[in-house]
């Protein structure tokens, strides 16, 4: 385990940085397109008439960029989870650039999915030139534990998420000492992150001060409700495949695919446009700012942006579209029964919405609680991941085969 320790530190440290080089260039350039641009032109950033305009020219961008660059920026996005095999290294500035265009132009997807899958690639092509011996899952442990750690701010995140996979791999050793590589260069991608960029996921909700009977059955049905969202949009994912794919033409798909988000932004708010990190935030510094309606419109919007924008052949994660998506439906409920605690109404959402679209149970238990800071709710958090899971558990996945099937 300590010859793990300089190779694993040295490839947290590189996993941040890429993650906050493509993440500040994708800022700059949103900055342009959004504010400076428009002001310009004389017209609202965040008219409807921009916003459709915007990511449709967003769309034929990332098309055009996809299908020029060598390997066409990776396999088609609908069929990649968070932690895959490695790609090409050719593939990897291709798919940095269209993440991007993606993230600037006000796409719904986060930067998780190719900003690990780059890293993968990387990490594996250097590290078996330096180490010929070494096995692969080496170097894939060690890249997606870095760059998780970078995403969340802290190892413990990439630790949850490994731990799971792990688990049901046979291997030598206790899990503690396979998890030893990829903690370390968890711990070194989330120091490099916070020291850069102090990255926070805390929503400044009230404090939940005190568990109530009532409570428990609020958290039941905020959870159910949130995970039955996010499965009716897990369930639409293979539709809207097939309808992206009928186009043929991968700069057509994504050049839809812009002109519906655009289109969803009009109805749902610019609020609803982005990865949904800074937005949520928005949205939880005003939880009485608007109603439980609204509030739900923003849901379904951001479910149905994350659908698209998933299957069209945007490059982009999943996670931070979903957190957002279970905040506004929290943050609804609380808005429709107001004795519902707001901090324990979008947790409990959130956890709902993340277990139907990533099926990674410590991530969204770990996710839902981080985003209040408040170790009071989590006992009530488990109590309401039981329902949700059993909803969602042996269902679809928000992911697809190559032949277009959901996986199981």
């Amino acid at each position: 385990m300590l010859s793990v320790v300089l190779p694993a530190l040295l490839v947290g440290v590189v996993s941040a940085l890429i993650l906050l080089g493509v993440s500040l260039l994708a800022e700059q350039l949103q900055h342009v397109l959004w504010k400076t641009l428009p002001d310009a032109l004389g017209i609202g950033g965040f008219s409807s008439l921009w916003m459709i305009v915007m990511l449709t020219a967003t769309g034929v961008a990332v098309g055009i960029t996809v299908h020029l660059v060598p390997g066409h920026a990776g396999p088609d996005p609908a069929t990649t989870g968070l932690v895959g095999a490695p790609l090409a290294p050719g593939v990897v500035p291709g798919l940095l650039l269209a993440t991007a265009l993606a993230l600037a132009g006000g796409v719904s997807l986060g930067p998780e999915n190719p900003i690990t899958e780059a890293n993968i690639a990387l990490a594996f092509w250097l590290g078996r030139r330096l180490a010929p011996g070494s096995p692969a899952e080496l170097w894939v442990g060690l890249a997606a534990a870095g760059t998780i750690g970078a995403l969340f701010g802290t190892p413990v995140a990439a630790a949850l998420i490994l731990s799971e996979v792990l688990a049901s791999q046979p291997g030598p050793g206790a899990l503690w000492d396979r998890l030893f590589g990829p903690l370390a260069a968890g711990t070194a991608g989330a120091l490099t992150m916070v020291l850069a960029a102090h990255p926070s996921f805390d929503l400044s909700l009230p404090d939940y001060t005190h568990v109530h009977w009532g409570d428990l059955l609020s958290a039941l049905v905020i959870s159910s409700a949130a995970a039955l969202l996010g499965m009716a949009g897990v369930l639409a994912v293979p539709w809207a495949h097939r309808a992206f794919k009928a186009l043929r033409y991968p700069v057509l798909a994504t050049a839809v695919g812009g002109l519906v988000l655009g289109l969803l932004g009009a109805l749902g708010g610019h609020l609803t446009l982005f990865k949904g990190l800074d937005e949520v935030k928005e949205l939880a510094a005003s939880p009485d700012g608007w109603s439980a309606g609204e509030f739900a419109v923003m849901a379904v919007v951001k479910t149905a942006a994350l659908v698209v924008a998933a299957t069209c052949g945007f490059r982009g994660g999943r996670i931070f579209p979903a957190v957002f998506a279970g905040a506004a439906l929290g943050l609804a409920a609380h808005a429709l029964v107001d004795a519902v605690p707001p901090a324990l109404a979008v947790s409990c959402a959130v956890l709902g919405m993340l277990l139907a679209t990533s099926r990674q149970g410590w991530l969204s238990l770990f996710t839902a609680a981080v985003l209040v800071s408040d170790m009071t709710v989590l006992p009530v958090l488990c109590v309401a991941t039981l329902p949700a899971w059993l909803l969602v558990t042996g269902r679809p996945q928000m992911q697809l085969r190559e032949d277009g099937k959901a996986v199981r």
